[in-house]
């Protein structure tokens, strides 16, 4: 196959002003989710009481040592708890991510217990329900390690009432669907929370711990007037002994986590699929860590996306569709750690042809069977009079229809701009790609604020001269205010806060993210789960 030859010089002052630009953006990143786990472990003294692990300490004793664990969405709610981002902890309280648990790739989620015992964020809602599915699509057993004192009543909103239902819908989904959901209750799982308990497939209380009831002693005593402690209402030793719901009574968290590994063990959950054959690829010829100097600072300065591929691709090699036609729409395949990979990028806005071509190849790649991967980088689609004659509405909509119905897994990573309905034809969250994932310097919009603030200063303009009067100082004002609202709300700190994306990556971690979710995709084409009218229901 063709080798991409490198056109980045690592010495110019542009590359070192768009590395240290990156840079700066990658170390938000990490301030922001150190912060999480910070608040998390101040409850270290608290949980060490209490003789129970912090939750990330639980969710590494349930994971394979050293395998790879891809965790998800970790800005999750960013500065929607408070308007100031020096205080903002993200995470919607939810820790979440794809991982091995011996030996089996599963979807695990942790409530964040250390963060306000765990209470439902609004955020970690939608969280959960984003990685549920996720679950589904990938065909990934579900383990879940709940302590969670259920949503904050001084946060009452009744849609999230409503909407929380989804959560256990989809737990009964999923067991129904063959996938196996096992739960560690650690602690409270109260009122409707407790139906994440009781809606598992294998439940594991632990001892003196777990607490599983609809109505808490408050709540009881306040609706009917009866007294009970915590313990006699749903403790674990009554739910293990008297009421069924727990299958396996653990002495403490170490205990509940090793009969988790235990479990999926035993239900024997590879069997079936063929072991393939060892994947033979060499790296790419050019340093990863050039990634971080390739996308300008400034969206509106072009980048060539070949030169991402070749920072991704084994041995740089990438073999081109169509190069000579709609050429800022470009497709082709290359292979990551083996896997082949069909992929769309833009060197600029998608014309016509472009998106005939796109559209063509979304079809081949539907044909053979090969995933597509979108790497974002475009301003959207070309407007004007020569292009709606050339049919940009058409030929627009034919890449959407195509993106839509295409059969195979599609992954989505935001590498620049993603404008307008470009981020439709580019397989945006809106089309549901297998998965999707934004490096630090995204920017997702209708268009860009200063387009939007000139579309509006020239309406309003043309209305005040029908009245007579032009006010130059109302214009400038409105024009800063356009500005000011698309800027900040096209960072990935605003579209990843609101689960716009599956997380914001290192853009030198892109290789490796890519070649563990075509590894899931891969999987979940080879496994049958044996799915059921309905889903395994307690004794």
């Amino acid at each position: 196959m063709p080798q991409i030859d490198s056109t980045i010089s690592t010495s110019s002052m542009a590359y070192t002003a768009n590395r240290d630009h990156m840079l700066a953006l990658i170390e938000r990143v990490r301030v922001y989710e150190t912060r999480t786990y910070a608040k998390s472990s101040a409850s270290r003294e608290r949980f060490e009481k209490r003789q129970q692990l912090l939750p990330r300490e639980r969710l590494s004793l349930l994971l394979d040592p050293g395998a790879p664990f891809l965790e998800l969405s970790t800005l999750a709610g960013l500065g929607l708890d408070t308007p100031d981002l020096g205080t903002s902890v993200p995470g919607g309280g939810v820790i979440a991510g794809i991982g091995f648990v011996s030996g089996v790739r599963c979807m695990v989620c942790a409530s964040d217990a250390g963060i306000d015992a765990g209470a439902l964020q609004p955020m970690g809602l939608d969280k959960q329900l984003r990685i549920q599915e996720i679950a589904l699509e990938n065909k990934l057993p579900y383990v879940q390690l709940v302590e969670s004192a259920g949503a904050n009543l001084m946060q009452y909103r009744v849609e999230a009432f409503v909407h929380a239902g989804n959560v256990f819908r989809n737990l009964a989904r999923l067991s129904a669907a063959g996938l196996p959901v096992v739960t560690v209750t650690h602690g409270s799982s109260t009122a409707g929370g407790a139906y994440q308990t009781g809606l598992s497939d294998y439940i594991i209380l632990v001892r003196g711990r777990s607490r599983a009831f609809l109505a808490g002693p408050p709540l009881l005593k306040a609706a009917t007037g009866e007294i009970a402690t915590e313990e006699e209402l749903g403790g674990a030793v009554m739910h293990a002994t008297i009421s069924g719901l727990g299958d396996y009574l653990a002495e403490d968290d170490r205990d509940g986590l090793r009969i988790a590994r235990n479990i999926i063990d035993q239900i024997d959950w590879n069997r079936g699929l063929l072991p393939e054959p060892p994947r033979t690829f060499k790296p790419p010829r050019y340093d990863a860590e050039e990634l971080l100097g390739i996308m300008p600072a400034d969206h509106k300065r072009p980048a060539d996306m070949r030169q991402v591929i070749a920072r991704i691709a084994d041995d740089s090699d990438f073999l081109e569709f169509g190069p000579d036609y709609g050429s800022a729409t470009i497709c082709g395949h290359f292979k990551i750690e083996g896997f082949p990979v069909g992929v769309i990028t833009n060197n600029g806005p998608i014309d016509p042809a472009g998106a005939s071509k796109a559209t063509h190849f979304i079809q081949a790649c539907c044909q053979s069977r090969t995933p597509i991967l979108y790497l974002n980088n475009t301003t959207g689609f070309m407007v004007g009079r020569a292009y709606e004659e050339a049919g940009i509405i058409k030929h627009g909509s034919k890449m959407i229809q195509a993106v839509t119905s295409a059969t195979v897994p599609q992954i989505t990573i935001y590498c620049g701009a993603s404008y307008g309905a470009g981020n439709y034809a580019m397989c945006g969250r809106g089309f549901h790609p297998r998965f999707c994932f934004s490096w630090p310097n995204a920017k997702t919009a209708v268009m860009g604020g200063e387009q939007a603030a000139q579309t509006m200063r020239i309406v309003s303009e043309a209305g005040m001269r029908r009245k007579g009067q032009v006010d130059e100082a109302r214009l400038d004002a409105m024009s800063a205010r356009i500005v000011d609202l698309f800027d900040s709300q096209m960072s990935v700190f605003t579209t990843s806060a609101h689960l716009l994306d599956d997380g914001v990556i290192d853009p030198r971690d892109t290789r490796a993210v890519l070649a563990n979710v075509l590894a899931i995709c891969r999987e979940a084409e080879a496994r049958t789960p044996q799915p059921m009218q309905f889903s395994v229901a307690r004794p």
